[in-house]
């Protein structure tokens, strides 16, 4: 029997190469189903909140859903837009990831092949003056395998939770629980004015373009370290694996 070093290059390509993509297919399968999946109860976590706040307010704020294909979709909760994409790509993590030290990708080094939900927070000022020069903040990623097993890393309440990756298989409560809390950190992070230093300078050119394409730059923490903010406690953490 040949050993690794003894297979032919043209045998070792053939196989590394059918191997790979079948994991990557896998993964890439598992993300979309769950994408899908969580896009559906995105829309309805929207219609159920309407009916609530309408039986609570006269003139209530609204959550509006909008399918922006296959992969992608927004809410709009107040003056925020939460986008959830997938990469239509998969990917492997680097090797200086904490990844690596959990004992579930250290018994199989494939299932570090992983699929990715992003999910991003902007004004809703920014599309609809259509600033393109505001700036929208990653506020968490899901990351799924091909055998649908899951965690989640990000800011404060999208906990990072690397070390139980392999534990158990993404579900629906779990899709539940990281668009609440995604939408509930949306809501908390404020708008903040940027350092008086950072703008008291602006040329006549700057100042025209600026009024007349409406692109003064805007975003939330605008001047400010995202990565500083405070963790938060385990309240929700511990629903990601």
């Amino acid at each position: 029997m040949l050993t690794t070093a003894e297979v032919p290059p043209r045998e070792a390509i053939l196989t590394t190469l059918t191997d790979r993509v079948q994991v990557k297919n896998k993964a890439y399968e598992a993300t979309l189903e769950t994408f899908t999946l969580l896009k559906e109860l995105l829309h309805e976590l929207c219609n159920d909140t309407n009916e609530i706040l309408e039986e609570r307010h006269e003139h209530p704020p609204r959550l509006d859903y909008r399918d922006r294909g296959k992969f992608e979709a927004e809410i709009k909760v107040a003056g925020d837009i939460l986008i959830f994409s997938m990469h239509s790509n998969i990917f492997q993590f680097d090797r200086d990831h904490l990844i690596w030290k959990t004992s579930y990708v250290q018994k199989e080094k494939n299932a570090s092949y992983c699929g990715i939900i992003s999910i991003y927070n902007f004004l809703a000022d920014s599309f609809k003056y259509n600033r393109q020069d505001d700036l929208g903040y990653l506020i968490g990623r899901i990351f799924i395998n091909k055998d649908r097993r899951f965690f989640v890393e990000g800011k404060r309440q999208m906990a990072f939770r690397y070390h139980t990756f392999g534990e158990k298989s993404i579900m629906p409560d779990d899709i539940k629980v990281i668009l609440e809390t995604a939408i509930l950190y949306a809501i908390e992070f404020d708008l903040l004015t940027p350092p008086y230093d950072h703008v008291k300078e602006a040329t006549v050119g700057q100042m025209n373009a600026k009024i007349e394409n409406a692109k003064l730059q805007t975003g939330k923490r605008l001047g400010f370290k995202f990565n500083s903010d405070d963790v938060l406690a385990s309240t929700h953490s511990t629903y990601y694996n």
